[in-house]
């Protein structure tokens, strides 16, 4: 259930099929504190529908340079008690690059402790199957067993209120609140969650890039048949950045889960994910049938 495709208006790595995520701080997803009048606040606001099928075209026409880079990726995972005290806390360091558009994570360290040789070789294994199926398959498409969750995809279902012109980060960037909208037509379980959602997205108005979004779930959702419940109020930030003024990449997730699983007690964890260390690299292809594309040493 774990969705790894994230980048440039997809939910970044390490967040569970959407509705088991939430931040790990109480502000609102309705707010931001970063948030400013633009000076031309005044000035007309473009339409949501274009706005986001200028976004989409750009994320596609930018797909090439995403395969230039490579970049680390700490995810911070704390187990929870009932009454939300920390009983456990475990951390994950991954190389992150792409291939044909998707997301590959190399797992480099585990609990600040590099991995020892078996477990790099079985771990290289892991990351040489996926490369090959990121060969085969075709852009967008998600492995067997993961859901993708896209900005896109979550706005297919909403319905849009209160644009705004606003600085965020001294950029002047349009922001809309959301609402899910019940009778929307959903594909897949990350959309008929979408539905049960609110929240907001600032899109970075020059570059037509998702520079923030926080969303939360409404009602209890469930899946499996009903056997697991996902909870009311669950919720996620997601914040990108531009970097070298070339490409938005993701910088941060805050993330909790709160799931009910039928006849179990439930499980808590709270996720903080830090992506940093950005590289380009060049990408050297091995004309082999079965040869997988790494990433060579960053440049």
């Amino acid at each position: 259930m774990l969705s790894r495709l994230g980048n440039r208006g997809h939910m970044p790595l390490a967040i569970l099929a959407f509705c088991l995520a939430a931040p790990a701080s109480p502000a609102s997803p309705q707010t931001s504190p970063q948030e400013k009048p633009a000076p031309a606040a005044n000035a007309p606001l473009p339409d949501v529908p274009t706005l986001m099928a200028q976004v989409r075209a750009h994320q596609q026409a930018m797909d090439a340079i995403q395969e230039n880079y490579t970049f680390h990726e700490t995810d911070v995972t704390q187990m929870l008690n009932k009454n939300g005290t920390v009983k456990s806390t475990d951390s994950e360091m991954y190389e992150v690059f792409f291939v044909n558009t998707h997301q590959i994570r190399q797992l480099i360290a585990k609990n600040g402790k590099t991995l020892d040789p078996g477990q790099q070789k079985k771990e290289q294994d892991r990351v040489m199957k996926d490369v090959h199926w990121a060969q085969q398959a075709a852009p967008g498409q998600a492995p067997k067993g993961t859901v993708v969750i896209s900005v896109s995809g979550i706005l297919s279902v909403v319905q849009v209120s209160a644009p705004r012109r606003v600085l965020l980060d001294g950029r002047p960037t349009i922001a809309f609140d959301f609402t899910g909208n019940p009778h929307a037509k959903a594909h897949g379980l990350a959309e008929e969650a979408a539905r049960k959602m609110s929240g907001t997205v600032w899109i970075d108005e020059k570059d037509r890039e998702v520079r923030r979004m926080t969303a939360r779930l409404d009602e209890n959702f469930h899946v499996g048949f009903g056997l697991v419940s996902l909870s009311k109020g669950s919720n996620l930030v997601f914040d990108q950045k531009l970097v070298n003024n070339e490409l938005w990449l993701p910088t941060s997730a805050d993330v909790n889960m709160d799931a009910h699983a039928f006849g179990f007690i439930g499980e808590r964890a709270q996720v903080h994910v830090t992506d940093d260390d950005y590289k380009k690299f060049h990408a050297e292809a091995v004309q082999q049938p079965g040869a997988a594309v790494v990433p060579s040493s960053p440049r």
